[in-house]
């Protein structure tokens, strides 16, 4: 269960709300990453993110760990409850997009660096 999921293994840095903390862990609740190019949400979550990254125009200089010790149907009910939650309103993900997207990035051995990472991921990167 998503709802689960979240409150385990996310709601400690974003919260339970999905404002996350000012300054310190982004907002997941109107997040241009959450509900953007869902290839880059579950590269978020597959591999992390270390660096710099802009979220609804305030910068966040951290680390956000990968989840990729949750199997694929986790991971999709993971997002999808994020993708929907608060006021979120986004696509649902499955567990075959997950396969996939851990298949193609099976060679990344580290998280990506920063926003800009993960904006060449978007526009066709890897």
């Amino acid at each position: 269960d998503g709802k689960a999921l979240f409150a385990a293994q996310c709601a400690a840095c974003h919260q339970a709300t999905g404002k996350g903390l000012p300054g310190v862990f982004p907002p997941l609740d109107g997040s241009e990453w959450v509900h953007g190019d869902a290839r880059v949400l579950a590269n978020i979550l597959l591999h992390g993110v270390t660096g710099e990254i802009e979220v609804a125009g305030q910068k966040y200089q951290g680390a956000m760990p990968a989840f990729a010790q949750l199997g694929d149907a986790e991971l999709a009910g993971l997002a999808s409850y994020i993708r929907n939650a608060w006021g979120n309103k986004g696509e649902p993900m499955t567990a075959e997009f997950f396969a996939a997207e851990r298949k193609a990035g099976a060679a990344r051995t580290a998280p990506f660096e920063g926003g800009a990472a993960l904006k060449a991921l978007a526009t066709g990167g890897s």
